[in-house]
């Protein structure tokens, strides 16, 4: 394992490896980052890996050099890592090594969405118009002829970072501004210093949960998604399977599998964002990994299938039991409580009530004393709940009026 995230996925792809009889090793640059991130008195789920290996994760040709001596000692199996960073590099490693894997150059366009966008456009898919930017003339004269509304977008950047809505050329300013000052990722990765201009789309927007083996892609469910914090396009709630009309469905599944194939996706598990526009789908963005935000505990909650295991299974070269199972559920949502103001958390007014409501799945809340800030990317929440309904499609209603009891008291500093 290739680093990770410090989310859910830090602790479900551990537990994974674990219930799949497997073990694993990771590498990291920089151990304190997970140590930083696990619970006080607890053991983050990382360091249960049969060994930890320090190397420089940010240096891809170093890192593939690294793994191949290590490779000559403790015969790797497998490669994988479930931080968008590092999917390139986990990709290089597993060809370097002869193992399982998706193709590297398919994983590194796309983990970059200007080369995502220039393929999906020669492969005929319809999406936005866009320009990829570097200075800020040229962006200023790029978005005048997209015209506004846009969006401005990093290309290597991920959960809603410096996602920006722009209505006017002083919104595009202050959004370039603010994104150039950010030079550097919260990995020590330096970013491409470029943006990506895109038409603002309208409609509802889907994500396409996938798993590629053996050159056929799965389509295990379709989930939906509602999106706050304007002027930024935070993730405040899914619901799987997405209430869609047939139509509907069925152009945001035929829409993700041809995405897959004009990138070359194969032997991978895929999260593609769909917008299910007036003029017909187009391609937000797509994920070479399993989707975050516990969407793989929805989708596990509903079906039965593990999309963990499978990223699992599908970096050991075999094929993952994608079979539906009957769980009591037909719908299971999560909402996530964004704060609207900076400061420090004092408590979360409703939280004790909250924890005394049935059939909750999950409920986790931010502890008093963090300092928080008002949310502009999918780092800045302050907890989530996650419901189901064995009936139909009510699980989203349920979470939103759950959340409508929390209120969350912050001092300002």
């Amino acid at each position: 394992m290739v680093e990770s995230w410090v989310g859910s996925m830090s602790r479900l792809l551990p537990r994974a490896i674990r219930e799949g009889g497997h073990e694993f090793t990771f590498l990291t640059r920089d151990l304190h980052h997970y140590l930083r991130a696990a619970p006080e008195g607890t053991a983050h789920p990382l360091l249960g890996a049969r060994h930890v290996l320090t190397a420089e994760t940010n240096e891809t040709d170093a890192l593939t050099d690294f793994a191949a001596r290590a490779h000559e000692t403790l015969r790797f199996t497998g490669v994988i890592t479930s931080c968008d960073y590092y999917l390139p590099a986990a990709a290089r490693i597993a060809a370097r090594l002869g193992l399982p894997g998706p193709s590297a150059e398919a994983v590194e366009n796309a983990c970059r969405k200007d080369a995502t966008r220039r393929i999906l456009a020669e492969a005929g898919l319809p999406g936005p118009e866009f320009a990829v930017c570097e200075e800020w003339a040229e962006t200023a004269a790029a978005a005048r002829e997209i015209g506004y509304p846009l969006v401005l977008k990093p290309v290597d950047l991920c959960a809603g970072m410096y996602v920006r809505r722009v209505d006017d050329e002083a919104a595009l300013a202050v959004a370039y501004h603010a994104l150039a000052g950010f030079p550097v990722n919260a990995r020590g990765r330096r970013r491409a210093p470029v943006v990506l201009l895109e038409e603002l789309l309208d409609g509802p927007e889907v994500s396409v949960e996938t798993v590629s083996f053996g050159g056929t892609a799965h389509i295990v469910g379709v989930t939906d998604k509602s999106v706050g914090a304007a002027p930024a396009f935070v993730e405040t709630g899914h619901m799987f399977p997405a209430a869609l009309t047939p139509a509907d469905g069925a152009a945001a599944r035929d829409t993700a599998l041809y995405a897959l194939k004009a990138l070359g996706l194969d032997n991978v598990v895929a999260h593609t964002e769909i917008k299910l526009t007036s003029r017909g789908p187009r391609v937000v963005e797509i994920n070479p990994r399993p989707a975050g935000n516990r969407i793989t505990e929805l989708v596990r909650h509903v079906t039965g299938i593990d999309l963990a295991a499978a990223a699992v299974e599908v970096a050991l070269g075999r094929a993952p039991d994608l079979r539906p199972r009957s769980t009591g559920l037909r719908s299971a949502a999560i909402g996530f409580l964004l704060p609207d103001t900076e400061g420090e958390l004092e408590s979360i007014d409703g939280a004790d009530a909250l924890r005394t409501e049935p059939g909750l799945l999950e409920v986790q809340l931010a502890d008093p004393g963090r300092v928080v800030k008002a949310a502009d990317s999918n780092n800045d929440y302050l907890g989530h709940l996650m419901a189901g309904d064995p009936d139909g499609p009510g699980a989203r209603d349920r979470v939103a009026a759950l959340l409508s009891g929390l209120r969350p008291r912050v001092a300002t500093r």
